[in-house]
């Protein structure tokens, strides 16, 4: 008995010991002396033009905080599967990273009720806040929840390859539907598919900023809060069809982001739609008549003209950590991330346009067309998919392949569509 209590005692000393050894060396969190290692989930990488801008400023980042922080890119090439990877991991009650981006729209608003993501109202500071356009901010705004930061932004203008209009006889942009029609007719004419439509993918793209445009034109700047049945919808649908199945080419039903912009890189179309980010592509900056693009709002079909179609494009979110280090190394790596000069490098080399007071000056003529077209316009309005959400978007895409296919009438497509938005 003796024995043993003996050796009770000499245990509970030994413990005694090693757990002043443990605080007297700091031993006690073994997280404490190694860097906090933060995860990423970047849509920026591949063949994304931010991808080389991005890459080096994290890889600066890391260099400069050795030891302390370390940001690892975990890489999202496809961003169709991204979104929805967003969606089901905060759905499980989990975060794809501790840094990740979202478009911010009806459904991704809905993130704000999470307690898994960071409110960045207790830790924008005034100094940092002040780097940030004021617009953006309030509409990153919910119910006081200010749960993403606005990065990029856009516009979204019609893009005019006029080496190809002009061998077809065609020398300005066009301004008015009649005018489109026109065009259109002389590029047919002279061999050429005129534009490049889509029906594929989860947001059908490029025919979905084509449908914004002439439902706001035809509908007013709140279109989007109509009834999907309204006469501006159905004619925009009825215009939709003509230039998909008479002018783009016999692929678009069913087409992706990817052919699609490869039809307007090969110089197979004229006629195309898409934001700053593509000027960047080193892709497009290699093809004979990059110098010859223009960019241009899209032909007002209705009674509202004189607006831009413009969106925020990536918001950045965070994890909401109870760890008081990592949640300030998320912080710390945003703030870098965010800065004007970090910004400034990301648009020089991409095109991209950002809610952030970068004091950039593009050099590039195509990008400075898209810096001047955003500051002439004052006035812009949502696309469809920012004001709808990715569900509605989705049945659009779908709907529109059928509409194209005569398959339903104008007035059926926009019921369906219509019926989404009411489930």
């Amino acid at each position: 008995m003796k024995k043993m209590l003996l050796r009770t005692v000499m245990i509970t000393m030994l413990a005694f010991c090693l757990i002043g050894y443990a605080f007297a060396t700091g031993g006690s969190d073994k997280t404490a002396n190694k860097a906090v290692e933060l995860h990423w989930a970047s849509i920026w990488v591949g063949q994304d033009s931010k991808a080389p801008s991005v890459e080096a400023l994290v890889k600066e980042f890391n260099d400069a905080n050795a030891g302390k922080i370390s940001v690892v890119v975990d890489p999202q090439p496809d961003y169709n599967a991204y979104e929805q990877k967003v969606r089901t991991a905060l759905a499980a009650g989990t975060v794809p990273g501790d840094v990740f981006t979202i478009k911010l729209n009806p459904t991704t608003a809905q993130f704000y009720d999470s307690d898994l993501i960071m409110d960045f109202n207790t830790a924008l500071d005034p100094a940092w806040k002040a780097t940030f356009i004021a617009g953006p901010l309030e509409q990153s705004t919910f119910g006081g929840k200010m749960k993403s930061l606005p990065m990029e932004t856009a516009i979204l203008p019609i893009w005019y390859n006029m080496d190809a209009l002009r061998s077809a006889g065609v020398s300005a942009v066009p301004t008015t539907m009649d005018e489109l029609y026109a065009a259109c007719d002389k590029l047919k004419a002279a061999g050429i598919a005129p534009m490049t439509q889509m029906t594929g993918d989860t947001n059908a793209w490029t025919s979905m900023l084509w449908f914004s445009q002439l439902a706001v034109s035809l509908g007013g700047l709140d279109v989007w809060s109509k009834p999907f049945t309204d006469p501006a919808f159905v004619q925009a649908a009825t215009i939709m069809k003509r230039l998909i199945a008479d002018y783009s080419t016999p692929d678009a039903v069913g087409l992706g982001a990817g052919d699609a912009g490869g039809h307007f890189l090969a110089g197979q179309t004229a006629i195309f739609s898409n934001g700053p980010w593509y000027a960047g592509r080193a892709d497009l900056k290699a093809t004979p008549f990059f110098n010859s693009i223009q960019v241009a709002p899209g032909p007002y079909a209705g009674p509202t003209t004189n607006f831009m179609l413009s969106r925020l494009q990536a918001n950045i979110c965070a994890a909401n950590p109870k760890d008081a280090n990592r949640r300030s190394a998320i912080i710390t790596f945003l703030k870098y991330l965010t800065s004007p000069a970090s910004v400034k490098r990301i648009a020089d080399t991409s095109g991209s346009m950002f809610a952030i007071k970068a004091d950039y000056a593009p050099t590039l003529d195509l990008q400075k067309q898209f810096y001047t077209l955003a500051n002439q316009f004052s006035v812009t309005a949502n696309d469809l998919e920012a004001a709808m959400g990715p569900e509605v978007t989705l049945e659009f895409g779908q709907q529109l392949g059928a509409l194209v296919l005569g398959r339903i009438t104008a007035d059926q497509f926009c019921a369906l569509v219509n019926a989404k938005i009411s489930r």
